[in-house]
């Protein structure tokens, strides 16, 4: 009888072991994703094949280096870098502690204990009325992981780390597409400052000539007020473009980690990026793209933590000691007789606990698909921002060469129109109209100069350049 006892008891303990083949965490794999496609963004006329400008590093992508140093300081400095740098460590921190979850915990103390008992109960007349105990205790626990709900949690931990160390990326390369992007836009709004300044110097002479052609009967007092009305716009150009220096130099401070402050820069014509543009294969998104990376490892995450909720409808087997001293006279706590010890372990299955662990599992299951969506639409969002920035290179480039050519034209008929104008020939409209195309047209090919930088500093980040 005591024989069939010990065998029934060996097969009850064994049971969860033969069952964890069938019912052990499931390996993560990642999704079918149909949008990952030769397709998934517009590449036109620049190069694609393996090569691939985000694998290049940023120090030989800018070559500017005014620029090199601000980009220096504020990867050293900016904030959001620091906060994702102790985001990192506080992920770490429960990778530690996933870690830690296979050993056994163990506790430790004394404790004193005093009870009144009644003195009609059964032990209340033999202790007199009241017990006073001491104890010397350890107490030691640990639960198996056959359902593999530790090694899930460990994953998930460790897909946090993994996610948080990915977003660290996610913004350094942000950080540095944006310091890129404010210098260039820097030395842009200064070119057209300079511009500007040229004008008003120009139309403050210009004045005086119109005067002076009043005085001899070539042009009316209309001409001149015009001419005032146009000196006057490009007094307002420059203020409003000064203006809009000093709150980018703001912003752009705030992106080194420090306050307001003169930004030193050089000059937009200086700029050179002579880097092939090659977008590589979309494929590469995957592995090049931070915030993709980090997307994928919310999946992961997601996924473990929907093992654990599994695992959590099956038994739990954990075993447990406690041991140490224990007396009713303290000063015999610490004798030999005052031993004690105790050993058990329990199979607990849970039956009817408040729909919890149904609940528990539903919503990670719900979170798993959630991840999963913000996943493909981060690959998605991704292809979106190379498709863009290699339109907008395309586009920028060729309104440069038609800028070019608008300005070229624009300036040679200010110049006929002013001549024709000295001789008597030419209406003095058509002198301020050719004035203001003029101007106008040199300062949207500063701005097509700048989109163009811009554009390739948007294609190195949509790529995923920057971090490596």
């Amino acid at each position: 009888m005591k024989k069939n006892r010990i065998y029934k008891l060996l097969l009850a303990g064994a049971v969860p072991f033969l069952l964890v083949s069938c019912f052990a965490a499931k390996e993560y794999e990642r999704p079918e994703l149909e949008e990952i496609s030769e397709e998934l963004y517009r590449t036109d006329k620049l190069p694609q094949d393996s090569l691939n400008i985000a694998m290049i590093s940023w120090q030989e992508i800018f070559t500017d280096p005014i620029l090199k140093s601000h980009i220096e300081e504020g990867l050293e400095n900016n904030i959001d870098i620091r906060i994702a740098i102790q985001q990192m460590l506080a992920a770490e921190a429960y990778v530690k502690q996933g870690k830690a979850s296979y050993f056994p915990t163990l506790s430790a103390g004394p404790s004193v204990s005093h009870q009144i008992l009644s003195r009609n109960s059964q032990f209340g007349s033999f202790f007199n009325g009241n017990i006073t105990q001491y104890d010397v205790t350890g107490n030691l626990s640990w639960e198996a992981d056959i359902w593999g709900k530790i090694r899930s949690n460990d994953r998930a931990f460790t897909a946090a780390y993994l996610q948080s160390e990915a977003a660290h990326k996610a913004v350094k390369t942000q950080l540095i597409a944006s310091i890129a992007s404010n210098y260039y836009q820097l030395l842009s709004l200064d070119e057209q400052l300079r511009i500007s300044e040229q004008t008003l110097e120009y139309r403050k002479s210009s004045l005086e000539t119109t005067q002076a052609l009043k005085e001899a009967g070539n042009v009316t007092e209309v001409g001149v007020q015009q001419t005032k009305a146009q000196l006057h716009t490009a007094e307002a150009l420059v203020v409003q473009l000064k203006n809009q220096i000093r709150l980018l130099e703001n912003s752009f401070a705030i992106l080194l980690g420090e306050g307001p402050q003169d930004i030193k820069r050089s000059e937009l014509s200086r700029q050179r990026i002579n880097t092939s543009l090659n977008s590589g294969v979309p494929s590469q998104l995957l592995r090049n793209r931070p915030d993709v990376i980090a997307a994928e490892y919310g999946l992961i995450n997601a996924f473990e933590l929907t093992n654990a909720a599994r695992a959590n409808f099956y038994p739990s087997l954990r075993l447990t000691a406690s041991g140490g001293f224990q007396s009713l006279e303290l000063d015999k706590l610490l004798n030999a007789n005052s031993l004690f010890a105790n050993l058990g372990a329990s199979l607990l299955q849970p039956i009817i606990n408040k729909r919890q662990i149904r609940t528990q599992y539903e919503v990670s299951q719900a979170q798993q698909q959630q991840a999963l969506l913000n996943f493909k639409k981060a690959i998605l969002v991704a292809g979106r921002e190379v498709s863009d920035a290699l339109s907008n290179y395309t586009a920028s480039t060729e309104r440069i060469e038609i800028l070019n050519n608008e300005y070229e034209a624009y300036n040679k008929a200010s110049g006929y129109s002013e001549e024709l104008l000295n001789n008597g020939l030419a209406n003095y409209l058509e002198v301020l109209t050719a004035r203001e195309n003029a101007l106008n047209s040199r300062l949207n090919l500063i701005n097509a100069e700048y989109n163009q930088l811009n554009a390739i500093v948007n294609l190195y980040k949509a790529l995923g350049g920057g971090w490596q």
